[in-house]
Parts: C-alpha cells; sequence; structure tokens
C-alpha cells in the first residue's frame, strides 16, 4: 500500500483546509485510514481515523472541528479542518492500517505542512 498526501498550507486561524490521501496497491487489505500530526519534540499523535465500515474515532482537540470522510470510489480519505487554530499548526500524515495475511501493517504518508497564523 502506498499513499498520497496533499493540501496542506497556510491559513489564518479560524479558516479551513482539507487535506487528501489517496492510496493505491494492495486497496483491499486496508482496514482503516486516518491523520497523525506532529510537532517538533513532540510525539506524533492520531488526529483522526475512519474504519472501512465507516466509523469515525477523533482526538479530543479535534473534535466538532475536523471531520474525517472517505470516498472508496477514489481511494481517498479526506480531513476537513474548520475552525484551525495556531496549535494546529503541525505536519500531518496520513496512514493506512491492515493485515497483509496474519500480519497487521502500518504505512505511512509523506507529511504535509499545516501552518496556522496570522
Amino acid at each position: 500500500v502506498q499513499l498520497q498526501a496533499s493540501g496542506g498550507g497556510l491559513v489564518q486561524p479560524g479558516g479551513s483546509l482539507r487535506l487528501s490521501c489517496t492510496a493505491s496497491g494492495s486497496i483491499s487489505t486496508i482496514n482503516l485510514m486516518g491523520w497523525y500530526r506532529q510537532v517538533p519534540g513532540i510525539q506524533r499523535g492520531l488526529v483522526a481515523h475512519i474504519t472501512s465500515g465507516g466509523r469515525t474515532n477523533y482526538a479530543d482537540s479535534v473534535k466538532g472541528r475536523f471531520t474525517i470522510s472517505r470516498d472508496n470510489g477514489k481511494n481517498t480519505v479526506y480531513l476537513q479542518m474548520d475552525s484551525l487554530k495556531p496549535e494546529d499548526t503541525a505536519i500531518y500524515f496520513c496512514n493506512a492500517d491492515g493485515y497483509s495475511g496474519a500480519n497487521w501493517y502500518r504505512r505511512w504518508g509523506q507529511g504535509t505542512l499545516v501552518t496556522v497564523s496570522s
């Protein structure tokens, strides 16, 4: 499985951005896809994920502001980020978790930088 992320950039506080992550390869083995974020000196942390069945999970810090969704026809997961705050500034990484046979895997896309600043 390979992941291609896009959509980062610079936005003012209160603004919106949408990140996209498109999967290719062994799509059928994916159980869930999601987004993590990382700032220097801090461990990468979960932002949101969505399962193949459509169940979602969000970090408390983004609940009510971010929405994760998926387009199965395009093998793409989106992260709509609204009401952005300076503390949302980070490198965002998409991930895909699944099983190849009996072996669990996690794949990462390249990071995309989100900067929230006036």
